[in-house]
C-alpha cells in the first residue's frame, strides 16, 4: 500500500505536464511558491524541510520548476512537495507532492 499525502495523492502519479500547470496555476494566483522535502517513512510526516526560502515574487513557472529539481537533486530519495500559500487568506491555497 502506498502512503498517502497532500491534495493529489489519491490519483495516479502526476506527468512533469501536470505539475507545470499546478506550478503556472500558483503562479497565476499571486500565491507563493515553495518547496519542501522530507525522507521518507512509514507515516505521512507533520513537518517537512523548506527548501531554501519561500519563492516571494516569482511570476514564472519556470523558476519554481528549477528549485525543485535542485531540490530534488540535492536530496535524492526524499518526498519533495510544492506548496502555493495565498497571502490574501493566509493559508495554503494548494499543496502536493511531486516525487515519491
Amino acid at each position: 500500500m502506498q502512503m498517502k499525502t497532500e491534495t493529489f495523492s489519491y490519483l495516479p502519479p502526476l506527468t512533469p505536464a501536470q505539475i507545470r500547470r499546478q506550478i503556472q496555476h500558483i503562479v497565476a494566483e499571486g500565491w507563493i511558491a515553495a518547496v519542501e522535502h522530507c525522507p521518507p517513512a512509514d507515516t505521512p510526516p507533520s513537518y517537512w524541510s523548506m527548501w531554501k526560502l519561500p519563492l516571494f515574487g516569482v511570476q514564472e513557472a519556470d523558476v519554481v520548476l528549477a528549485e525543485l529539481d535542485a531540490c530534488r537533486a540535492a536530496n535524492p530519495g526524499h518526498l519533495v512537495r510544492v506548496l502555493g500559500y495565498d497571502p490574501r487568506r493566509q493559508t495554503v491555497g494548494l499543496a502536493f507532492v511531486t516525487h515519491r
